[in-house]
């Protein structure tokens, strides 16, 4: 997920979507005055703490891993609905969308997959 993320992050540079986004626009403004050089900065932080996330809490099972994990399935969730309701606003392509849906599928299984590990008593309804 971290993987498609940093691919996601490129199509939205490539495509200037710190210029037509107000969200992204928002951030990358927060991060820099030049929204350009914001959004790099922003998503290249997003992306190292998405791999740190990966290679320290999630994969030696630290204990509060499973929030790290729901906190990405979260950012990812809304990235696969926000850029295809956002391209359907705009009329047409809008950065992001292409790799939209695969980061809202990837969230979808890593959600199941979490649920799944859950003790059979937090997964059913009383």
């Amino acid at each position: 997920m971290v993987a498609v993320q940093a691919a996601h992050s490129i199509e939205g540079y490539v495509g200037r979507l710190s210029e037509s986004f107000p969200p992204t626009r928002f951030i990358s403004g927060a991060v820099s005055n030049n929204l350009e050089r914001g959004f790099v900065m922003a998503n290249v932080v997003l992306v190292a703490f998405g791999l740190w996330c990966w290679l320290w809490p999630v994969r030696r099972g630290w204990p509060w891993a499973t929030r790290v994990i729901w906190f990405w399935v979260a950012i990812e969730l809304v990235n696969g609905v926000g850029h295809p309701l956002w391209s359907l606003r705009q009329g047409g392509y809008a950065p992001g969308v292409a790799t939209a849906p695969l980061l809202f599928v990837l969230a979808l299984v890593v959600a199941r997959q979490v649920t799944a590990r859950l003790p059979s008593d937090l997964r059913e309804d009383p």
